[in-house]
């Protein structure tokens, strides 16, 4: 089983678990009609009257003092209520629905082919996942199976016999004398059953023709084998996958800031100007552990993986029981008992059985045989198909935006006069 794809990365997770960017931001009144503000120090100059309020010593968290009330109405006694959707601008990004328990926050996505993905843009620098879809598969082409030629051989016949009739084949009233090799006989001379000149059966000379069986193929096992295509090595399976589709996400270091409602957050990248991304990238929220359906603010899904498992393979190459197998064997038999004084000979094939007529009442006193040809046969091969498939893993829930927010409206003047 082949594993591809990666792990989700570390500097993601740690960023997006921890709310983004880890400066602090606080809300500031001062005791003087300076109106409260968003920073990270506190009584920043804020209007003509800077100089009412210059030390820490004047100055009260937002919501805890008696301040007035605020520039977006708040009620008296928590003049930090006040601050309304007038301070959406201190988003530098982009305002849009909060995620909803479970999910990661805003980040930007981009989808497309891979040899076109962007970098993340300098507003979400911080590289996030990189995923796959949209899977594809092409076909798995095992190697073709053979078998090697059976290890075969030739078994010579023993079961010779001498008949006391010249007709071939002898008819059912014929006598039969054996003439056998010794079992297991491969085939060098032997006087084994010899039959002396002369001796004499019910239907006149014992020895008037010769029988001689055919001889027989013992098959042997097979052994498979994989066939090499040109160009190709034996034995590697064909057939790859790779992703139509890749996916880049990016976090980016946007400070917590206000965006006009409980329900609304600051997310990176704003949607026009210089600092907006590059074409292509939504705004998205993620939920990293399988196929989720998404919230109704974030309402187009996209599903991507982490990779892919190849669990595909061949069955094994096999053989089936040898057949077609032949050979051939010169039998020969001699009236003395040294194989050299020649009576008949003959080529008996696997196909056939010997008989042929001799002079009647010879000597047969001794024989051989010797194989000629063998023809192993062959086996017809099985096994070499393909099994298992591709399947995606990590499955990873991308929730987005159907359309880019809308730049948040911009910052409202306070006027000390208007208040």
């Amino acid at each position: 089983m082949v594993v591809v794809g990666g792990a989700i990365p570390a500097l993601l997770m740690a960023g997006i678990a921890g709310g983004g960017c880890t400066d602090d931001v606080y809300t500031y009144s001062c005791d003087d009609d300076i109106p409260p503000m968003i920073d990270d120090k506190p009584c920043r100059d804020a209007g003509p009257a800077a100089d009412a309020c210059d030390g820490a010593d004047d100055c009260n968290d937002a919501g805890t003092g008696g301040g007035g009330a605020g520039t977006g109405g708040g009620e008296e006694e928590g003049g930090g209520d006040g601050i309304g959707g007038g301070l959406s601008s201190l988003c530098v990004g982009q305002c849009v629905p909060a995620e909803p328990p479970g999910w990661f926050e805003p980040m930007l996505l981009w989808m497309g082919p891979p040899d076109s993905a962007p970098d993340c843009p300098a507003t979400a620098p911080v590289p996030g996942f990189e995923l796959h879809a949209d899977l594809v598969v092409e076909p798995y082409r095992c190697a073709a199976c053979a078998c090697d030629p059976p290890d075969a051989s030739c078994e010579v016949p023993a079961a010779w016999s001498a008949v006391d009739s010249s007709t071939c084949p002898a008819g059912p009233g014929a006598q039969r004398t054996p003439f056998a090799a010794p079992e297991a006989w491969d085939g060098t001379c032997t006087t084994a059953n010899a039959i002396p000149a002369g001796q004499a059966c019910a239907g006149g000379p014992c020895t008037q023709s010769l029988d001689i069986p055919a001889p027989r193929v013992r098959p042997g096992a097979c052994a498979p084998s994989v066939v090499a295509e040109p160009g190709e090595e034996p034995g590697e399976p064909q057939g790859s996958f790779r992703w139509a589709t890749f996916a880049r996400a990016c976090a980016g270091v946007t400070p917590p800031a206000p965006c006009g409602g409980p329900g609304m957050r600051c997310s990176p990248a704003p949607p026009e100007g210089d600092a907006a991304p590059p074409e292509g990238f939504l705004t998205c929220i993620l939920h990293h552990e399988g196929e989720h359906e998404c919230p109704p603010t974030y309402p187009s899904r996209r599903v991507v993986y982490e990779g892919a498992e190849d669990s595909r393979g061949c069955t094994a190459c096999t053989c089936g029981e040898p057949s077609g197998g032949a050979c051939s064997v010169l039998a020969s038999a001699f009236s003395d008992e040294a194989c050299s004084v020649f009576v008949v000979g003959a080529l008996v094939t696997s196909e056939a059985p010997f008989c042929g007529a001799i002079a009647p009442g010879t000597a047969l006193g001794s024989k051989s045989a010797a194989v000629v040809d063998l023809e192993p046969g062959s086996c017809a091969p099985g096994g070499g198909e393909p099994i298992g498939d591709v399947a995606p893993r990590g499955a990873v829930t991308f929730c987005c935006l159907d359309r880019q927010p809308q730049p948040p409206e911009p910052p409202r003047l306070w006027n000390p006069e208007l208040g």
